[in-house]
């Protein structure tokens, strides 16, 4: 009789460096992101908080379509598009730019609404005390609107985070990509998930009681 060839193996430990591996790589894809999307969501609700209305006709429908447009759309069209342009990123690449301007479109109307929320008398103080309009953003509009928003910002960047799996329809072999493969190899979901989960978690959850710690330390 001859022996039978199986497809698949069970789980073995070395797939839990794997899946740590996997998970380092979607800390690493989201780092950039949030950051970068922090950044420009930042100048971008700037420039709507003082351009008003030439922001709103034009820098705001742009936005419009980044937060609209499903984010899976995004990353396929971008990713087969920016060759014709001359731009030939790899799967890593073109999910830091997409994920970037998601986050960004997210972050401009925090940003705006950070800004309004600092009182104009308090604007109008910082300016009589000599202040220029540059250090009246960073000293003054920053920090209040800044904290006015920070609970909205950590969810923005959760989010992000979470979403950084659907990269892996590029090629990209993040946390969720990685499970799959091995889900495929050892027919094992539920373990796979679940370790899977324990590593999102553990990507999140210092982020929220960080967070929560800030709150409170403001808040006292």
């Amino acid at each position: 009789m001859e022996p039978t060839m199986s497809f698949f193996s069970g789980f073995q430990p070395s797939d839990v460096l794997y899946l740590t591996e996997a998970a380092w790589r979607t800390l690493l894809i989201s780092v950039l992101s949030i950051s970068i999307g922090t950044f420009l969501g930042t100048i971008f609700g700037w420039m709507m908080y003082e351009g008003k209305w030439a922001a709103a006709l034009t820098l705001g429908p742009v936005l419009d379509v980044f937060r609209s447009v499903p984010l899976i759309i995004q990353l396929v069209l971008f990713y087969n598009f920016a060759p014709i342009i001359g731009l030939n990123l790899d799967p890593f690449l073109s999910g830091v730019v997409i994920l970037s301007i998601y986050c960004a479109s997210l972050m401009a109307n925090i940003a705006r609404g950070g800004m309004e929320a600092v009182d104009p008398p308090m604007r109008r103080a910082a300016r009589s005390l000599g202040m220029s309009y540059w250090q009246d953003l960073r000293y003054v509009v920053l920090p209040i609107g800044g904290r006015a928003v920070f609970p909205s910002w950590v969810g923005v960047a959760l989010g992000v985070m979470k979403d950084s799996a659907l990269v892996s329809v590029l090629g990209y072999v993040e946390l969720l990509k990685a499970s799959q493969i091995l889900i495929t190899r050892t027919q094992e979901p539920l373990l796979i998930l679940t370790i899977a989960g324990a590593f999102y978690f553990a990507l999140s959850y210092p982020i929220s009681r960080y967070a929560a710690t800030l709150e409170k330390r403001w808040a006292s």
